[in-house]
């Protein structure tokens, strides 16, 4: 059965969090609680030891790990994930990111921020053929809207007003989306159909 543990400071917990997930349990940095793979645990950057904790998490347990930081920092997160994190967010994200974050994570999939995806598009772009329309033939023409605005790294919630409609019926082409393409994550659906900043700033012109 699947938990969402949030290991933070002297038990320090926000309400956004039980908002996202009613049966999550908040313990303390000091305390031991079994942790299991089915479990997604949420770790607090600031405590002193997180780095080597998403290790012994990842490897002990095999639970999903995602770090919630009070100051994002590209290069922590770039740590973060490099030591076996598969998200690393704001810890005050709203309950809406949260879930997303976890839909992703859950399904083997990598969370990362908008300005980071960015940055990492950047480092990886030259290194890739170029893209080919054809990866989007088997998509409708809204779930091409959608999948290349995520791509170009607008949230849900920018793609929903940018395009007229709900952040459900964005979720529900980008799940669509990700089946067709065969991908997991944003940063995936980037990489696959090639979209860049240039689409990012032609939507918002619209």
């Amino acid at each position: 059965m699947k938990r969402h543990i949030f290991i933070t400071r002297n038990s320090f917990s926000s309400p956004r969090w039980a908002e996202a997930f009613p049966d999550a349990m908040v313990v303390s940095a000091a305390a031991h609680t079994a942790v299991g793979a089915d479990d997604v645990v949420w770790l607090s950057a600031e405590l002193p030891d997180w780095r080597a904790r998403i290790g012994d998490l990842v490897e002990t347990a095999g639970c999903q790990v995602v770090v919630l930081s009070l100051q994002p920092d590209q290069g922590e997160a770039l740590a973060a994930l490099e030591l076996g994190a598969r998200g690393y967010v704001h810890a005050l994200a709203t309950p809406t990111l949260l879930r997303e974050i976890e839909t992703v994570v859950t399904h083997g999939g990598l969370w990362v921020g908008a300005e980071l995806m960015t940055r990492l598009l950047g480092a990886l772009r030259p290194r890739l053929p170029a893209p080919r329309d054809a990866a989007l033939d088997a998509l409708s023409p809204r779930e091409v809207e959608v999948a290349q605005a995520v791509a170009a790294g607008l949230s849900n919630k920018e793609v929903a007003r940018q395009l007229g409609v709900t952040e459900r019926t964005v979720k529900a082409h980008l799940g669509a989306a990700f089946e067709k393409l065969g991908v997991r994550d944003r940063l995936q659906l980037a990489l696959r159909i090639g979209a860049g900043g240039e689409t990012r700033q032609a939507l918002e012109t619209l």
